[in-house]
């Protein structure tokens, strides 16, 4: 069908967004405590979407010195990089490549303000004299 899925599924997203948030490495253990509550997901699935994380090479880990049982995970790919990849595969899935009518898509179906308007404004700007 379609290519492997390397992207953060949205679940996984939200084990990802402790890590980038953390700056550092951190345990499986760490990543669970802060995940408690507000995630609805269990140890065991935290664990289980980690391990998926490693497979797709946005996660990695590396042994702890003192105790080979602990292993301390960090993220391979930045939030940026993967907000870039999974752009692409949402304009590439749905939209057949075609990124104008994903634009178009998204900004008829948004509610912007004035503000937001000149935001968007001011990015095309950017754009443009970035390809300058």
């Amino acid at each position: 069908m379609g290519k492997e899925e390397l992207t953060p599924s949205e679940s996984e997203w939200q084990v990802m967004e402790v890590l980038w948030e953390s700056g550092g490495a951190m345990t499986s253990s760490e990543v669970i405590g802060r995940l408690r509550g507000g995630s609805g997901m269990n140890p065991k699935m935290v664990r289980v979407l980690m391990n998926r994380l490693c497979q797709k090479g946005i996660l990695a880990y590396r042994v702890d010195e003192k105790d080979t049982r602990i292993y301390h995970y960090y993220p391979l790919k930045s939030r940026k990089e993967c907000q870039q990849e999974k752009s692409s595969r949402f304009v590439e899935s749905y939209f057949a490549g075609n990124q104008m009518g994903a634009v178009a898509a998204l900004i008829g179906s948004a509610e912007l303000n004035e503000e937001q308007i000149r935001e968007l404004e001011d990015i095309l700007r950017r754009s443009r004299e970035e390809r300058l």
